[in-house]
């Protein structure tokens, strides 16, 4: 358990001990102590002394001076007690405690903050899924960034985490992209072709024509049939290893790569039709086959099966999420693009027709993200103007700034990402900010150890006196917390949040207290200080995906 957590529960225990001894009542209710929002209120504050007034027939401060006058102080870790308005107790804690997180930190390194294994629970996160038929652009960017980090802070907090890509390649889209390659081919050959209604117009399109009219014309003398089904498969190649690459290289890996054409090969859409067949929610009607998804709070019901004998896109994504839960997962949580935001309630409806408890599915939707340079807005891209890629993204601004700062904000909330802002070596720029503070600690590691100063766990920490220290410290100790808070809430944000803090007060500490004194024995325990941050922050933005640099 962390440190922080051990102190409150500590305090919780010493405040009901001293609530008995007082015999102010012989059951204690459950005591809630809170984070003051005005730190000169206190470390702690608990309102247990009002919760009490009825139980205990006493005016709340008398019960509150009770409290008070037996609380063992010592054991609690308190160093000074306040009543405050009409019953409050606020505690300011003895800092030394916070020492000890020198050492856990200075222990347990990378995996300082996390619970490995400790949740008992599977969770399959699927994010990113675009069709493969063209380049990433700025939206799937922030879901990749937002998705990983997730799954980087879930298995943090202890849970095992599965990152799925679901690849659409069974629908109408790729066979577009089959007859948009032909088309590319013949005219590659010096023929007139056309391109589909619906067919794609990027450049890498055309490439992948030429190419295969350069190394392969034969395809010309082939069946029309047989020649669209091999595009297909050569242009689904070709897009997917791009796509893989761009990821790769946007430091996003996933576990499984899920292939709708696997669900109609394997029979799942079968087994979940006659699932929801067995459970009477499918019926005929004009034709054609529908699911009663009003039964759970849909607007209406929907299609599975059309007149035409052929399948709306809505039964494979149900057989989908039928085989998610049948490969063992406890939850399931999807990142959904803004413009998916009414096809929830169908989904989660699907689920309730499958005996499947609906809220077993967790759907977080994306906002847009508008890209701004030099304050004006940013729509095409400079290399191939077209839409702005995660290629692009990554060329201009960097991985890390450009996970970074699509991590920071709420993925409910839009966001103007400042590419210059991105691109600054300032303190203005937060992950530049953040980086920077672990390149001071490192530096400032390296002159200590030319002196002959090394990191030591085991040292006398009563030395550290400084009230910027004691802060710094607190922030250190809380990273178990916001890893928790993160998980538990799906909110990546928090940690970029995190990161700026620490990073925050660790400056100030840096500007307040001289590190390196004619004091060895300060030296070392300030040192070993300093180390405990920089591991923190090492580890809080390897969970955002974002590098510590040892030198800027």
């Amino acid at each position: 358990m962390n440190i922080v957590n051990q102190l409150k529960d500590t305090l919780i225990e010493e405040i009901k001990a001293a609530i008995l001894k007082a015999e102010l009542v012989t059951e204690v209710p459950d005591i809630k102590i809170e984070v003051p929002k005005d730190t000169t209120n206190g470390d702690y504050a608990t309102n247990i002394a009002m919760v009490l007034t009825k139980l205990a027939k006493k005016n709340p401060r008398d019960i509150a001076q009770a409290i008070v006058d037996n609380l063992d102080t010592s054991k609690a870790h308190v160093e000074k007690l306040a009543i405050a308005g009409p019953g409050f107790i606020n505690f300011y804690m003895d800092n030394s405690y916070l020492t000890d997180i020198i050492k856990e930190a200075l222990v347990n390194k990378e995996t300082f903050g996390h619970h490995p294994g400790d949740r008992h629970e599977t969770i399959l996160l699927e994010y990113v899924s675009a069709n493969p038929t063209g380049d990433l652009h700025i939206g799937h960017a922030r879901n990749a960034a937002v998705g990983d980090t997730l799954a980087n802070i879930l298995a943090a907090a202890g849970y095992d985490v599965t990152r799925e890509y679901y690849i659409n390649d069974a629908g109408k889209q790729i066979e577009n992209l089959a007859y948009s390659i032909e088309a590319r081919y013949l005219q590659a050959l010096g023929q007139e072709a056309m391109l589909p209604t619906d067919g794609y117009h990027g450049k890498d399109i055309i490439a992948i024509g030429e190419d295969l009219a350069a190394d392969q014309p034969g395809y010309a003398q082939l069946a029309k049939e047989e020649r669209i089904k091999d595009f297909r498969k050569l242009g689904l190649e070709y897009e997917m290893k791009k796509l893989k690459q761009d990821l790769s290289d946007y430091n996003v890996h996933f576990d499984n790569w899920f292939s709708e054409t696997s669900l109609y090969e394997s029979g799942a859409i079968d087994r979940a039709l006659e699932t929801m067949k067995t459970n009477g929610y499918i019926y005929e009607a004009e034709d054609a086959t529908w699911l009663r998804t009003t039964d759970f709070g849909d607007d209406k019901d929907r299609v599975l099966i059309k007149k035409d004998g052929t399948f709306t896109y809505f039964l494979p994504d149900i057989a989908y999420h039928y085989d998610k839960i049948q490969r063992g997962n406890d939850v399931l949580i999807n990142l959904f693009g803004a413009d998916h935001h009414g096809y929830i309630p169908r989904l989660k409806a699907s689920l309730d027709t499958l005996s499947v408890e609906s809220d077993r599915l967790e759907v977080q939707v994306m906002q847009m993200v508008r890209l701004l340079q030099d304050g004006q807005e940013v729509k095409m891209s400079k290399r191939t103007g077209n839409a702005i890629t995660l290629r692009d993204i990554m060329d201009e601004v960097g991985v890390d700034a450009a996970r970074y700062f699509l991590t920071m904000r709420s993925p409910d909330t839009h966001f103007d990402f400042d590419m210059e802002l991105a691109k600054s070596e300032s303190s203005d720029n937060p992950v530049y900010y953040a980086q920077y503070a672990h390149a001071r600690i490192c530096s400032i590691i390296r002159t200590a150890a030319e002196q002959g100063i090394t990191v030591e766990p085991d040292l006398d920490f009563s030395l550290i006196t400084n009230d910027k220290a004691f802060e710094l410290l607190k922030r250190v100790a809380d990273f178990e917390g916001v890893i928790d808070s993160a998980a538990e809430h799906r909110a990546p944000h928090r940690m970029t949040n995190y990161i700026q803090d620490l990073a925050s007060h660790f400056h100030k500490f840096y500007n307040a207290e001289k590190v390196l004194t004619d004091d060895l024995e300060k030296s070392k325990a300030h040192i070993a200080l300093i180390e405990a941050v920089r591991i923190t922050l090492h580890n809080a933005l390897a969970l955002v995906g974002v590098s510590a640099p040892e030198r800027m």
